[in-house]
């Protein structure tokens, strides 16, 4: 009699039947559309002397949910028994229940197939027994059909899986990853294995899209970020790769903005500013600002220096103090001179002509004070004009008059008494204004200087064309300390001729910045005092420089004067207004105020 096969009896016998079962033949993916093992059913003899203990393991295996595990499991047990005849009836039920529990076991690992990675394996041994003990079976057979499905997805996701892994994307529409990922989705919509894939797809194609951003290719990694857009619309991944390559951007583009303004001050810094201007161009969006800005700052730095149109500042003096405060004018040009028929005008001030500034220009806000020309006195001991003299040409209430007054210099008002530290300095030379801009200028190492013509015009005019640089005829009220024929001197006394309806308060210089400043940031330049400028006296501007040098013959004794005083006629507030004196005049309506180069 042939040996029995016994739960729990004989050791060899069962490793015998597992062996046969380890060494039959396997198909692995790709080989064969059967995907999975050949189930043999074990022989298992049954007689008389072993047919209960059988039926009995086979039960216990049944009740266990061990329907083919191994040769100890209720499927080959059953049929095992089926043909023993004592036992065929109950081992036919036994059959039949264990194929039900099987397809059922089966069907629920089907559903798991996407979460439990050992699914696949039981759904394929079930598959494999199925085919063999039930394939006639409409239910087996449509399970059968679903794990086809299964089969064949898996195989489209391991090509999908090669094709990945040999850098063929597919993102083009053709052949690669991509295409297999979806043939595999199309037969089961929930495929985890060809939705991970589609989603290494899609990493695949941001990597390239970051590789691009790496090496400054934005528009090439656009181009990536699209066609990983594509691949799994609903994910959102791409736009949170698109958000970090956009803010890596912005952090290079601001980069190259800061290195490019940091250059600025260096030796050739404009030109190393517009290599990191150019760079941005390169890889800046279309409407990023940050171009507009470090243009605008290198357009700054030509033409200001480090400074900013309107911009005040001081400058530290090495004797402790700073300098008057200085207010940046903004480049350009304009029209020098008085055109025909204006009002007040002489042939000094023409032929008009163009003078274009390519540089801004720092301009003190107010004339100088007395207090900033005591400090000047102070640290150097100079000797100003009219102390060296003795004397000045001060203001004479009881006449009216202008009258040389003796022991009167730079630290009296205009009639001759002391003066408070915020008024405009008065009787100073022409030396004088540039003896204490000379020594600003070796104080703080910047050139300050007094202004030229030009330059003293194009500030007061600030931008305007007409005869004063609020228009015409009476100023505004406020506008600066002006003859009106509202003001009053001490003694009584009203101007003969003066603005019509105005009146500022004032007779004689008044402390400086007390009215309104022009358009510049600039106050006082029609008004309170005269200014010395840098030129020297010339009856018209024939074979005047065309830019806005100084015209200086050396060794001139005239200078000339711009700038309409507390004292002077109407026609003397034009912004063309101009007049000449020797050099060494001093009296109480010429004060001076200073420029710096920027």
């Amino acid at each position: 009699m042939g040996a029995a096969l016994l739960l729990g009896g004989c050791r060899g016998d069962r490793d015998d039947a597992a062996a046969k079962a380890r060494t039959a033949p396997k198909v692995t993916i790709g080989q064969s559309d059967a995907q999975v093992s050949t189930w043999r059913a074990p022989k298992i003899e049954v007689d008389g002397r072993n047919a209960q203990a059988l039926a009995k393991q086979a039960d216990e295996a049944l009740v266990a949910g061990r329907f083919a595990d191994d040769d100890t499991s209720s499927l080959p047990l059953f049929m095992a028994l089926r043909t023993y005849p004592p036992m065929h009836a109950r081992a036919e039920a036994g059959v039949e229940h264990s194929i039900a529990g099987l397809l059922l076991q089966a069907r629920e690992a089907l559903a798991d197939i996407d979460v439990d990675p050992d699914a696949l394996r039981r759904v394929r041994h079930a598959a494999s027994v199925l085919r063999v003990v039930a394939l006639d079976r409409p239910e087996v057979e449509r399970f059968l059909q679903q794990v086809d499905r299964v089969e064949d997805g898996q195989r489209d996701s391991e090509r999908g899986e090669a094709e990945l892994a040999r850098g063929r994307v597919g993102e083009d529409g053709g052949d690669g990853a991509i295409a297999w990922f979806r043939r595999a989705l199309a037969l089961r919509a929930t495929d985890a294995r060809a939705r991970q894939g589609l989603g290494a797809a899609e990493s695949a194609l941001i990597r390239r899209a970051e590789d691009a951003a790496a090496k400054e290719d934005y528009a090439g990694a656009e181009h990536w970020l699209a066609l990983a857009q594509k691949v799994r619309p609903e994910a959102g991944v791409v736009a949170e790769a698109r958000a970090r390559i956009a803010f890596e951007r912005a952090a290079r583009i601001g980069e190259l903005r800061d290195a490019g303004i940091a250059a600025l001050p260096q030796p050739r810094g404009i030109d190393t500013a517009r290599g990191y201007l150019a760079h941005i161009l390169r890889i800046a969006p279309t409407a990023d600002p940050t171009a507009a800005e470090l243009r605008r700052r290198i357009d700054f730095a030509v033409h200001y220096g480090l400074f900013q149109p309107g911009q005040r500042f001081t400058d530290a003096l090495q004797g402790g103090g700073r300098t008057p405060t200085m207010v940046v004018i903004p480049y350009g040009d304009f029209r020098m001179g008085a055109p025909a028929g204006e009002g007040g005008a002489t042939d000094a001030e023409r032929p008009m002509r163009v003078i274009q500034f390519q540089r801004g220009l720092a301009v003190s806000m107010n004339e100088v004070t007395v207090g900033q020309f005591r400090q000047f006195v102070q640290a150097t001991g100079y000797r100003a004009r009219s102390t060296r003299r003795g004397y000045s040409v001060v203001y004479d209430l009881r006449s009216g008059n202008f009258v040389r007054h003796g022991n009167v210099d730079w630290q009296h008002d205009y009639l001759g008494r002391p003066a408070s530290d915020d008024l405009p300095v008065v009787h100073v030379s022409a030396k004088d204004a540039s003896a204490y801009a000379q020594w600003l200028a070796e104080q703080t190492g910047h050139r300050y200087r007094l202004p030229s013509e030009a330059e003293f015009e194009y500030a007061l005019r600030a931008g305007t064309k007409t005869p004063y640089p609020w228009g015409a005829g009476t100023p505004p009220a406020g506008t600066g300390n002006f003859t009106g024929s509202g003001d009053r001197s001490p003694a009584g006394r009203t101007w003969q001729n003066a603005f019509a309806g105005y009146a500022d308060g004032a007779w004689g210089p008044s402390p400086v910045g007390r009215y309104t400043a022009d358009r510049f940031g600039l106050h006082d330049m029609a008004g309170n005092v005269s200014e010395w400028v840098a030129d020297c006296w010339h009856s018209s501007y024939r074979r005047a420089p065309r830019d806005q040098r100084a015209w200086v013959n050396p060794g001139c004794r005239q200078r000339v004067l711009r700038g309409g005083s507390w004292a002077s006629a109407p026609a003397e507030a034009r912004s063309a207004w101009r007049s000449g004196t020797d050099a060494d005049t001093t009296n109480a309506r010429i004060g001076f105020r200073v420029v710096r180069d920027l």
